[in-house]
């Protein structure tokens, strides 16, 4: 395969597998590592720890903690700023191990960051917003509905991410572009009122 064609398909697979940690910090490193388990992907040789039983078992244990988490209001709110820093670490993390055939390791981890948790970072601070809006308008009734599109949007990113990650990519990077458009054109003092 081009050498450019496969630096293309990590970059892209890194971006909305780091999206999809931007949702949920570990369930699509569990998902990584279990994929890795069954022979589905092959881990770089520095990620292979994410295949271990000991691995899969506290990233498990660690998701099942997220998910169930963030369906009870007082506790989501605590994960939600936990994960400010924990999903741009996970995206950071994830970025770089598909990036590892491509480059050397040194690279891969440099990429990893700056595509990663920037990836991460938007729909975690997508998600903020619109929990904030959701708790505002329905005192947080809606927000159980909205857990659990995430969850179901997670696993569907990172399936995407493994089997058309270029079209996923560019649909991410879009929302994106036109999310940060919406917000560059509001006068000063809309956005203040947000």
């Amino acid at each position: 395969m081009d050498s450019n064609l496969q630096l293309g398909l990590a970059l892209a697979s890194g971006v909305v597998l780091a999206a999809a940690c931007g949702l949920r910090a570990f369930l699509p490193l569990l998902a990584l590592g279990i994929a890795g388990r069954l022979g589905w992907l092959h881990l770089a040789p520095a990620m292979q720890w994410l295949q271990h039983p000991a691995a899969l078992s506290c990233l498990g244990a660690a998701t099942l903690i997220e998910i169930v988490g963030d369906k009870i209001p007082a506790v989501d709110h605590a994960l939600d700023m936990i994960s400010t820093v924990l999903r741009p670490a996970a995206g950071s993390l994830i970025a770089a191990s598909v990036m590892w055939e491509v480059r050397d390791p040194l690279t891969a981890l440099a990429v990893g960051v700056a595509v990663g948790a920037p990836s991460a970072l938007v729909p975690h601070a997508a998600k903020s917003l619109l929990r904030a809006g959701s708790t505002a308008l329905t005192g947080g009734r809606a927000n159980l509905v909205l857990s659990l599109l995430e969850d179901v949007a997670t696993v569907a990113l990172f399936v995407l991410s493994v089997v058309v990650p270029v079209l996923v990519a560019a649909g991410l990077l879009l929302v994106a572009f036109l999310i940060v458009r919406r917000f560059a054109r509001r006068p000063p003092s809309a956005v203040s009122a947000t």
